[in-house]
């Protein structure tokens, strides 16, 4: 766990906070090939929530956006690189707007055996409800819990 003792000393030097990320297998895909974070469709606002040195699960509930197989994974893990918010203008009049990010190596985990453990799923019947919401803040403890059940390494 020594990744984890390095984040604890990160997080009062930087107030760093912990974010879950809503976000198709497919475009988490993109964002680590690419080194970015992206948020809400490519809305801006959700971005302007992150500081430099954040860390964000990834969960994602299906493998595509709109016809996608059920997944209900966490698939990745990323920190917030610095305080840059950036557009980029694709193909289809889309502008989305990005953050750059790093990304850990970890391992694809299903969400629902973790549900018992997960303080910020107040209700464990309707657990999916919460992540409609996109971009979410939780607790410190909950993130490291994910973390150690991804098998990543953080440092």
């Amino acid at each position: 766990m020594t990744g984890l003792k390095i984040l604890r000393q990160s997080a009062v030097e930087f107030m760093m906070k912990y974010w879950i990320n809503t976000v198709s297998r497919d475009h988490v895909v993109l964002g680590k090939e690419g080194s970015f974070v992206q948020a809400g469709h490519g809305k801006k606002q959700p971005l302007q929530k992150l500081s430099a040195g954040d860390l964000i699960l990834f969960y994602s509930p299906r493998t595509a956006m709109e016809e996608g197989d059920l997944l209900q994974r966490f698939t990745a893990i990323a920190q917030v690189a610095d305080d840059a918010i950036y557009a980029v203008e694709l193909p289809k009049d889309f502008c989305p707007h990005r953050r750059n990010a790093q990304y850990f190596r970890c391992e694809e985990t299903e969400i629902k055996p973790l549900l018992p453990q997960l303080s910020f799923i107040k209700n464990k019947t309707s657990w999916g409800f919460l992540f409609r919401f996109g971009l979410f803040e939780i607790p410190q403890t909950d993130f490291e819990y994910i973390v150690q059940e991804m098998k990543a390494k953080l440092a």
